[in-house]
């Protein structure tokens, strides 16, 4: 293991434009040759724009994994690259809303989707105004292989926790402005965990509610992660608060809302998505389901 991550870190050194020839081969092999998850992908594209032509699924369908091949290579690059790079290959729009929160005395839950890429969050820790900021990621299998993720979240300053011990953690820690904390929020919650579900792109989807807790018991500040290709190795973030419709949020209100604002990025940018997770697996095992 410890040779094929040396190995991975000086692939991780190449410049991005080598990178992204590595990037092209990948593209044909899982997409000409091998057909990776190429039944997933179609499925999901097809239950989520019923009202899309063939020609237009097909489309999408090629450009996602063009987007995912080039994810693969800027996640290996996220190894070893420079804060200076990442801030000048990823513009963070509308940086008020970190300072307003901090004003407000009011930690901030940013919730993101599985956008390309996702992975280029972290230098964000090196622009805002809070001290401290907590990516949150899921655990994986191998011990060796969770170490190695964990390097990635933790640079620039950024202290990753493992999703089961998040809502712990910012219960326990102070709510005065100076922490940040970063969720994938779309994931898909365990067989065990799911409760409650909504309608988003089409389809009745298991929702995962941990920060929605958070919401009705805290007065915490939500942003919502806006995330755009502008072209290859080139993203923007814009970030837009999420705000009660009332005055505190209400059960469910917040999961809600951010479903709404990512199933508005998606239907910009369908390809930029991540079509190859089994997103819609466990429909069957939602107890909840919202009427809206």
């Amino acid at each position: 293991m410890d040779f094929l991550f040396k190995i991975i870190l000086l692939f991780s050194k190449l410049p991005l434009k080598i990178l992204y020839i590595f990037s092209d081969c990948t593209f044909f092999l899982i997409y000409h040759i091998a057909g990776y998850r190429k039944e997933v992908v179609s499925e999901n594209l097809r239950n989520s724009f019923p009202h899309r032509t063939n020609e237009e699924l097909k489309k999408i369908r090629k450009n996602f994994y063009l987007n995912f091949s080039d994810y693969i290579v800027e996640t290996l690059k996220s190894f070893t690259m420079s804060s200076h790079e990442l801030r000048v290959r990823v513009q963070h729009l509308n940086q008020a809303v970190f300072h307003e929160a901090k004003a407000e005395g009011k930690n901030v839950i940013l919730l993101s989707g599985h956008v390309f890429n996702w992975e280029w969050f972290n230098a964000l820790a090196t622009i805002i105004p809070q001290e401290n900021s907590f990516p949150v990621y899921r655990k994986v299998q191998s011990n060796f292989w969770e170490e190695k993720v964990k390097s990635i979240r933790n640079r620039f300053g950024n202290h990753a926790i493992e999703a089961k011990e998040v809502i712990r953690h910012i219960f326990r820690n102070p709510n005065d402005g100076n922490s940040v904390y970063m969720f994938v929020a779309d994931q898909t919650p365990h067989f065990s965990e799911i409760t409650y579900g909504l309608n988003f792109l089409n389809q009745k989807t298991p929702a995962f509610i941990g920060y929605d807790k958070l919401s009705t018991r805290m007065d915490l500040a939500f942003v919502y992660c806006d995330m755009k290709k502008v072209k290859r190795g080139f993203y923007q973030i814009n970030y837009y608060r999420i705000y009660p419709d009332g005055e505190k949020f209400v059960e469910h209100e917040v999961v809600k809302k951010f479903h709404k604002l990512l199933e508005n990025t998606i239907n910009k940018r369908p390809d930029n998505y991540l079509w190859s997770h089994r997103r819609w697996k466990y429909q069957h095992a939602i107890k909840v389901m919202d009427k809206e």
